[in-house]
């Protein structure tokens, strides 16, 4: 039997273990299992708290839903935050190793603020041509790839088949990106949805994917920041930053992380 909690990110579902004995060792197939929301306990992906060697204070592992590993998960990191100071008492300030390097957390009751590694690979007005259609699309890495896609009205926009498309072009083979398609609304204020890879589907939120629009959003409109991002699930988080000429710094993503029930799985 696997004991765990549940949480969510603004939308986005977790499935939190605590592995600090490191004696869970989850196959594919296990963790598309306990994603899956019909046979399983329904989840975007798969968050282990370990410990770490490296001076951090806990080592961070996701696992998208497919069961692949993925570099980062803001939405996931907020509640890895959390999770972190009711299993281990970590209280305040928190920092964690994961794969897009180390990642800073202050909780502030449920909000948290991430402080994330420098963003990377920016790459502005990309031409790409994706199931008969030209677009113009721009690229960063926020810990994940993402590319993003200004859109004119983005309840018209068919995410799971156009960011399937641009998931899967060649030219961000073999890994592929995550796509956001994104509004610009009053001020300093965009909407977004986003196409997961590992999901492969539209997800309610997408935490690096909200950091890599709002950045995106701030290139292309020589704009500052903080940034107001909302999310499909109606929630907005913040995006804060250094922005000197085409490099960003100092970059935060705020937003809520709530506990929703705890329970055990028989695998």
């Amino acid at each position: 039997m696997l004991r765990f909690t549940k949480m969510n990110g603004a939308g986005n579902d977790f499935v939190m273990l605590d592995n600090r004995a490191g004696n869970i060792h989850l196959n594919r197939a296990q963790i598309a299992h306990i994603c899956d929301r019909h046979r399983g306990i329904g989840a975007d992906g798969i968050l282990l708290l370990e410990t770490t060697s490296n001076g951090a204070d806990f080592r961070m592992r996701y696992f998208n839903s497919d069961g692949g590993e993925a570099e980062m998960c803001g939405n996931g990191a907020r509640c890895f935050a959390r999770f972190a100071n009711r299993v281990a008492g970590a209280q305040g300030k928190i920092s964690f190793e994961t794969l897009a390097g180390e990642i800073g957390a202050e909780l502030q009751d449920e909000l948290v603020t991430l402080r994330l590694s420098d963003p990377s690979d920016l790459r502005l007005n990309i031409a790409l041509r994706t199931a008969g259609k030209n677009r113009t699309v721009h690229f960063i890495n926020s810990g994940v790839p993402h590319v993003v896609v200004p859109v004119s009205q983005i309840n018209e926009v068919d995410v799971r088949q156009d960011g399937a498309a641009i998931r899967r072009h060649e030219m961000f083979s073999p890994k592929g990106a995550n796509v956001n398609f994104i509004e610009k609304r009053d001020g300093k204020r965009i909407a977004v949805r986003t196409y997961e890879r590992g999901v492969e589907n539209e997800t309610l939120a997408c935490g690096t994917g909200v950091v890599a629009s709002a950045l995106i959003f701030a290139a292309t409109e020589n704009s500052g920041g903080p940034v107001g991002v909302l999310v499909r699930s109606g929630n907005e988080l913040t995006v804060a930053f250094e922005k000197n000429g085409s490099e960003f710094r100092n970059v935060t993503l705020t937003g809520p992380a709530e506990f929703v029930f705890e329970g055990t799985i028989e695998l």
